[in-house]
C-alpha cells in the first residue's frame, strides 16, 4: 500500500484517524487531530487543517480539489495565549465541498452543498440540507435554518421544500476511479470504527 500522505505532512501530523473504506489522495494536505469517517472521499489538493482543536469529519462527505476546511483561531486571538481552549470542529455526514471553498464552519449538519468559492465563517452553524451556492460569503454569527438556499452575487436566501439529494453515486464512482490515477491511503472496509493511522 502507499503511503497516504507525504512526509511534510506527516511530520506536521498529530493524530489521524479515518474510518473503513475512506478515500484520501496523497496530494491532499491534512494536519493536525483529524478524524475522517467512512466512505469519505478527499481528492488531491484539498486541505484539512487543524490548528485551534481537532477536526471531526462523519462518513459519506466529499471534498474536493483545492477545498480548505480549517479550525484556526479567531483573529484576535494568538496560539500560545494563555486559557485558550481547543474548540472542535464536527462535520456531519453526506455533504460536499466543491472545489476551491473555504469552511471554517465549527458546527455543519447533514447533506449540504458548499459550492465552489464559497465561503462560511467561524461563527456559522451550518444546520442539514443548505446549499451555499458558488462564490457566495456566509460570516455572520448566526445558525442558519436547515434547508436555506444561499444563491447569487447578493448572497439571497430561501429555503427549499427538499434537502439536497447524498452524492452516494459519485462517492462510489470516485472511490472506484481515482485509485487508478492517484496514488492513496485507502481504508478495508471490514471496520466500520475509525482506524488509527
Amino acid at each position: 500500500t502507499t503511503s497516504c500522505f507525504s512526509t511534510a505532512s506527516r511530520k506536521k501530523s498529530l493524530h489521524l484517524l479515518y474510518g473503513a473504506g475512506a478515500v484520501v489522495c496523497v496530494e491532499s494536505e491534512i494536519r493536525g487531530d483529524v478524524t475522517i469517517g467512512a466512505r469519505t472521499v478527499v481528492h488531491p489538493k484539498a486541505r484539512i487543517i487543524a490548528e485551534a482543536g481537532p477536526i471531526v469529519i462523519g462518513e459519506g462527505n466529499l471534498i474536493e480539489e483545492q477545498a480548505l476546511i480549517i479550525n484556526s483561531y479567531p483573529e484576535n486571538i494568538l496560539p500560545d495565549a494563555e486559557g485558550v481552549e481547543p474548540k472542535t470542529m464536527i462535520i456531519g455526514t453526506n455533504n460536499v465541498f466543491e472545489v476551491g471553498c473555504v469552511s471554517q464552519a465549527l458546527k455543519i449538519g447533514d447533506n449540504n452543498v458548499i459550492e465552489s468559492k464559497a465561503d462560511l465563517g467561524r461563527n456559522v452553524i451550518l444546520t442539514s440540507g443548505c446549499i451555499v451556492g458558488a462564490c457566495c460569503q456566509v460570516n455572520t454569527c448566526e445558525v442558519v435554518p436547515e434547508n436555506t438556499v444561499v444563491y447569487g452575487s447578493n448572497c439571497i436566501r430561501r429555503v427549499q421544500s427538499e434537502k439536497p439529494q447524498p452524492q452516494t453515486l459519485q462517492l462510489d464512482f470516485l472511490m472506484k476511479i481515482l485509485p487508478n490515477y492517484h496514488h492513496l491511503k485507502k481504508t478495508t472496509k471490514a471496520s466500520s470504527t475509525p482506524v488509527r493511522n
